[in-house]
Formats: structure tokens, sequence, C-alpha cells
């Protein structure tokens, strides 16, 4: 157990804490394209600050103060312009390093505008996501894993808020055994009680069920990767052969045959987390991909009876708490990794208080790493089972699914017939 002291340490996100100090140095998504096709305003918070996210008419990511500084009008009404946000209550202009550009009502050779200025921070665009960076300049470079990056890529993000704690939310990637009794037998449980128990939902409870016979954490320059071996399985299973690399400070990444997935929790403040689920699938042997202008972006829902993956770990991380209280838990062996855990956000927390870098923090472009991550260790999609991918995280909720399937379906045909072509062409340098 840790003391209230050292709960607080961990837990709290706002400017001047230690937390919120060391999360600053690192972009958090706070949006997507997808969210700003629909509204190019749109009101975010953020590690404890309110702001206000839009888009210009040219185009252009801006990320200033909540509220307009003239008479406090609440920016998420604001209109994009050529220049940057205009109030919709006096038209004060801002563009997107804060600065005022216009005041309608004052006269011609007024100098006041240059005087008032918004709170402004660095905002961009990456795999779709719209991220801010609320540090010290110089910003960093933008996190560009694999499943943000990867061409070839039908692409799609479940995102849900949800009212607690962003560390028990990342705490949860650290704790594989919660995967056979919340995701196994919780899960039966549930739909033993909502009526839906039935034979094909068998075997995927058998599935889940399966013990873990052995677990694994070790620090990587990254974060730390978390290895398991279930019941009846080896050292050549990939979640133990591969693993799962936790990705520092508050990233997952999980993946299977043809799949780049990783999962993030922005810190919104001490008792709010936006919980997004990235997913870039990749059929692969060239199969033709429908169009995407933007990032599908769709709602996880937080439901009371959870009927899918994501939804049971949502719905055990509010109801710890607000903040959960690590005055009171009791772990044991099996909660290796929540511990290694937290020495590293201690460790890199006085990083930051010494005045340098955490880790993950890159500045230069050949300091980026491609970690290996899903597909490059699974495998390109084969042998793919219609609708399987509908069992992954959220998928049931995306309305893209359908075409998901498809191009799956697609790419496991062609690479059976072109393993096929393969074995023929083998065979005939055989014979001859």
């Amino acid at each position: 157990m840790l003391t209230a002291e050292q709960n607080e340490r961990l837990s709290r996100v706002g400017p001047g804490t230690p937390m919120g100090e060391l999360l600053r140095r690192y972009w958090h998504p706070i949006s997507t394209t997808g969210e700003l096709a629909d509204n190019p305003v749109r009101p975010v918070r953020v590690l404890g600050e309110a702001l206000t996210l839009y888009q210009d008419t040219q185009g252009r990511l801006g990320l200033i103060a909540r509220r307009c500084p003239h008479r406090r009008v609440d920016l998420k009404w604001g209109i994009p312009t050529d220049d940057g946000l205009r109030c919709p209550y006096h038209g004060w202009t801002f563009d997107e390093a804060g600065a005022c550009v216009l005041q309608p009502a004052e006269s011609g050779n007024s100098r006041f505008k240059d005087k008032v200025r918004v709170s402004a921070y660095p905002v961009a665009e990456l795999g779709g996501l719209i991220w801010a960076y609320l540090g010290p300049q110089p910003a960093p470079l933008l996190p560009a894993w694999r499943p943000f990056t990867v061409e070839g890529a039908l692409r799609h993000v479940a995102v849900t808020t949800i009212p607690c704690n962003w560390l028990q939310c990342v705490e949860n990637a650290l704790d594989p055994v919660h995967a056979e009794h919340l995701h196994g037998w919780f899960w039966e449980y549930l739909a033993t009680r909502r009526g839906e128990w039935s034979e094909a939902l068998a075997s995927t409870f058998a599935r889940l069920k399966r013990p873990h016979a052995r677990i694994a954490f070790e620090p990587t320059a990254h974060g730390i990767n978390k290895r398991r071996i279930l019941e009846g399985q080896d050292e050549h299973a990939p979640d133990w052969e591969h693993g799962h690399p936790f990705i520092f400070p508050t990233a997952v990444s999980l993946g299977t045959a043809g799949l780049y997935q990783i999962e993030m929790r922005t810190p919104m403040d001490d008792e709010t987390t936006w919980s997004i689920i990235y997913q870039a699938w990749v059929p692969g042997h060239g199969v033709q991909l429908p169009e995407q202008p933007h990032l599908t972006t769709f709602e996880a829902p937080l439901e009371e009876l959870p009927s899918y993956i994501a939804g049971q770990d949502m719905v055990v991380w509010r109801d710890q708490g607000p903040i959960a209280d690590r005055t009171e838990e009791m772990l044991g062996e099996s909660d290796r990794g929540i511990i290694l855990l937290r020495r590293m956000l201690e460790e890199q927390m006085t990083r930051v208080e010494k005045g340098k870098d955490p880790i993950n923090v890159f500045r230069a472009p050949q300091e980026h790493p491609a970690l290996p991550q899903s597909s490059e260790e699974y495998g390109a999609v084969k042998g793919y089972v219609p609708g399987a991918a509908r069992l992954r995280t959220a998928g049931p909720f995306s309305p893209i699914m359908d075409e998901i399937d498809e191009v799956l379906i697609a790419g496991s045909r062609a690479a059976e017939e072109a393993g096929t072509r393969e074995r023929e062409r083998v065979k005939g340098s055989l014979d001859y």
C-alpha cells in the first residue's frame, strides 16, 4: 500500500504538481480529425486546464484558453475564420499563438488588441489524432509509434470519458491476471444475467478464463514489456515471446495478425480520464481500402452491465472511486507490474525535478525508435474468421466494422492464394 502523500503525488495532474509536471513533458491526444469534422470548435480539458480546440477556415489548428478575456464568454461558441477563432459576443479574434488579431468595436487606430493575449499551446495532428503539448519549450517530437504511421491501414478509434483518475486506468495495462477474471468469469456471469449465454459464446469464455501459468515484467528503454503464458501454452506463445509493450507514460500496445492497436489514457483532470482505443487494420496483399477523409471516431459506451471487453475494464476503473485509495489496498505477488510502474513514475518525476528529460521524450528524428508492435510481431493477416475483429475491445460499436471485416477477409483470401502459388512454384521447381 501507499501513504496518502505518495498516492497524492502519483495521482494529481494539475499545474505545479509533481505528476503534472512530468506529464507536461509529453504530447497527449485530446481529440480526433473525425470529431473536428463534426464540429471544428471543441471545448477540451487536459491536465487540469480548460481549453478551446479549433480548426480555422484555412485548416490550421489552435488550442487556446477556454474563455475570451473581454467578457469571459466560453469560446466553445467561437466562429472559425481565416485568422483564427472569433468570439461570438463582440468579435474579438485570437490566432493559434493566442494573440488578439481583431477587435471590431475599437477605433481604427487603437493598439488595445496588441496588449491582449490568451494562453495557447502547441497542437498538431498525427495518425488522425489531435495532440496537445502543455510543457516547457522547445516541444519534443510527436510520438510517431507504428500504429499512427503504418501505411495501408483502415483506422478507427473508440473514445470514452471516464469519471476517475488516470492512474487506475493506466495501472490496468500492467495487470495481466485481471483478464481471466474480468473478461472471462465476470463476462460469462454478466451474459448469464442478461440471458445472452450461448454455446457460441461459451468457447470465448473458456478461452478467456484460461489461468495464467506465468507472468513477467521487464523494464525497457520505452517503458515495460508485459509477458504471460496461459495454462497449456509454452514460451513460443506470442504473448510471451513478444509480450505487450507498455509505452511510458500512458499507452499500451496490443495486437494480433493484421492489427496495430494502441490504447492511451489522457488525464483530463484529477478525476476524469479520456480513454482512446486506436486500431489500424492492415490487410496487406494489395487489398484496396475504402477512402477515409478523417479518422473514424465513435463512442465506446460506459455500460452498467458491460457486454464487451473494454467496457468491463472501464466500469471497474470508475468504481475504484474518483481517485483510488491506495492506502487501503493489499498488493500480492501478481501485482509486480503495478509496483514496477509506480517506481518508474517516481523515477521519472525525480528526473524532471532535476531538470532532465524523462524517457520517451525525443528531440531529434534519429532518436525516435521504430518500436516493433502488433503486425510486425504477429505477422500479416491470414486464416481470418469473418466477424473475429468485432471481439477486439470496442469493435461492436464501430460504424465501419463491416468494411474492416471485408478488407480482412480479402487480405486473408489473398494470403491463401499467394501461399498456393508459392507451393505450386516450389513443387514445379522440384519436379524439374
